[in-house]
This record gives C-alpha cells, structure tokens and sequence, in this order.
C-alpha cells in the first residue's frame, strides 16, 4: 500500500503511531524505530503534511515512548507543530482511546503504524472508537519473535475489543 498522493480532497491525514519499549538508556527499540520510520515514510510521500500522533507513556525505562517518537520525528526532518504527541496511553486500549479523544475533531483521513502483528487489533479498536483507520506499510520481525508476537494477539483482540464495546455501551 502506498501513500494517497492527494491526501482526500486536501484534508490533513493523522498517522497514529503505537509506541513499544525504550531502552534502559533512554534509546528507542529496534520496533519503536521501525514504528516510527514505516510512519515518516509513509507520510512523506503524501502531498498534504500529515499530522504524527506518536502514543505511549512512560515505560519502565526513560522518557514516555510518545515523547522518544516525537524526537525520531524531528530528527527525521517533521516540524514541531506536525507531531501532537499522546503521552498517557499504558497500553493499546488506552491509547487509542487518548488518540480518539484528541482527534475529536479531525476530519481527514487516519492511519495507523504499528507492528504487522499488532495492526489488526489498532485497526479493530480504533474503528470501534469511530476513527476509519487505515493500515501504514511495515517491515515485520522475523522467525521466533514473529510467532510469539502473534500468538500473545490471539487473547488480546478480543479482549481490547470485547472492553471497548463495553465502553461504548455505558455511554
């Protein structure tokens, strides 16, 4: 999948970006900076600048991964005020909640970066949540990692999906 190139009409889209572990220097992680560079090069071959909205609070090590993202933004080239960053989401549920709320009024086009094994769960909750999203393309991990990243998805899709339907019917 490529970039849209007219970006819908001239509307901003939103690349939701899903943190993962920082490092116990502070460092991002191989899959924080494979999240974070599938979502730049996504979002630069769009005509219209996209907004980054890197999620994820303070792991056990170093700065929120939203705010560890949002410096790989920069350094990559993106402004400042094209990263609104979601720094209080603990884990998949929580951020897409944060993000639905902060894109209350967004009306362009959602994307979401992630891991290939954790995309259908994001895709999943974040429609759940009312945003449209649409996958952004990402190199996956290999051989055992892979599996055992999949299989842990198994209980927490419908898990996440099951609390956010949940949500939705309290109110």
């Amino acid at each position: 999948m490529t970039a849209p190139r007219a970006g819908l009409a001239g509307l901003q889209a939103a690349i939701l970006i899903f943190g993962a572990a920082v490092r116990p220097d502070g460092s991002p992680s191989p899959t924080l900076r494979r999240r974070v560079a599938a979502a730049h090069r996504f979002g630069e071959a769009m005509l219209v600048p996209p907004l980054y909205v890197p999620s994820g609070a303070r792991g056990r090590h170093g700065a929120a991964e939203s705010r560890v993202m949002a410096a790989l933004l920069r350094e990559a080239g993106v402004p400042a005020e094209r990263i609104r960053e979601e720094p209080t989401g603990t884990d998949t549920l929580s951020s897409v909640l944060a993000m639905a709320a902060l894109l209350r009024t967004h009306s362009g086009p959602v994307y979401a970066a992630t891991s290939r094994f954790h995309l259908p769960r994001c895709l999943l909750l974040l429609r759940l949540a009312g945003l449209p999203a649409r996958p952004v393309p990402i190199e996956g991990a290999s051989g055992v990692a892979r599996w055992w990243w999949r299989l842990r998805e198994v209980p927490a899709l419908p898990y996440d999906a099951a609390l956010m339907l949940w949500r939705r019917m309290r109110g």
